[in-house]
């Protein structure tokens, strides 16, 4: 039987024609149609097949989800706010704020580094030398899709994550600082560790430092993030700390 208006298909199939529709999509466009398509809209149950449908979670997902529609965003959203972490467009979206000694530099991961390194894909890092040398990103919220109202009244967890790791025959200094900007970028959050010293005849191995925002005040409209290091023989060249695989991230982890 021929259907003469798509509001006489019954909900089930309507709920399923919406998981095909992108979500943006939904709420600017679909959801003002008429009461029907909103109540269907802002349906629990269409916001977890899509999450399924998009692979952010699994048929056997247990976890407690606080808003569904909030939940879809945040996935979708998620991804490493960083530009150019990992050196292979050289200092591309870097501000290299304190470039002393002979100045930052791009290396290559040797082959024995690859194999040490654990994420495989990554087969560069920036390297800083025998006076201070600090690189800085600003990360506009806005400009990335975090909504304001998002930001102010779910305020996802903010993690961030460096890694980092010394020359056997030199020691060096690694430092890192991120903060929680208001739109004047007035702090709200800041993670500054103590700086890390690693000595001459090190292991070298890479060293992960993380850590996680979460609570913070209403307002963060963009984050910075700061770091670099210094040798500390003071030897002509690039001796300091290395650095790569650097990320931000905003909300839950993919399955």
């Amino acid at each position: 039987m021929a259907v003469g208006n798509i509001n006489d298909l019954p909900e089930n199939i309507l709920l399923e024609l919406f998981t095909h529709v992108p979500a943006r999509q939904l709420l600017l466009h679909c959801r003002p149609v008429c009461s029907l398509w909103r109540d269907l809209i802002d349906l629990v149950t269409l916001w977890k097949r899509k999450c399924l449908r998009e692979g952010f979670i699994t048929e056997d997902w247990d976890q407690p989800v606080a808003d569904w529609k909030i939940f879809y965003f945040l996935r979708s959203l998620r991804r490493n706010l960083l530009h150019n972490p990992c050196a292979e467009e050289g200092f591309e979206f870097w501000s290299l704020d304190v470039n002393g000694g002979d100045e930052w530099k791009v290396e290559d991961l040797s082959k024995d580094q690859r194999k040490e390194f654990p994420n495989d894909q990554v087969k560069k890092y920036f390297v800083t030398s025998y006076y201070t040398c600090l690189k800085s990103q600003v990360v506009d919220l806005k400009a990335e899709g975090y909504w304001e109202e998002l930001m102010d009244t779910t305020r996802p967890d903010i993690e961030v994550k460096d890694w980092f790791a010394a020359r056997p025959d030199c020691g060096s200094k690694y430092q890192l600082c991120v903060q929680l900007l208001s739109s004047a970028h007035a702090p709200l959050g800041t993670f500054q560790p103590d700086p890390a010293t690693i000595q001459q005849k090190s292991d070298a191995r890479w060293r992960e430092v993380s850590h996680t925002f979460s609570n913070y005040p209403p307002g963060v409209r963009y984050i910075w993030f700061q770091h670099g290091g210094v040798d500390t023989h003071y030897w002509a060249g690039w001796y300091g700390p290395r650095v790569t695989n650097s990320s931000v991230t905003i909300g839950p982890p993919l399955p």
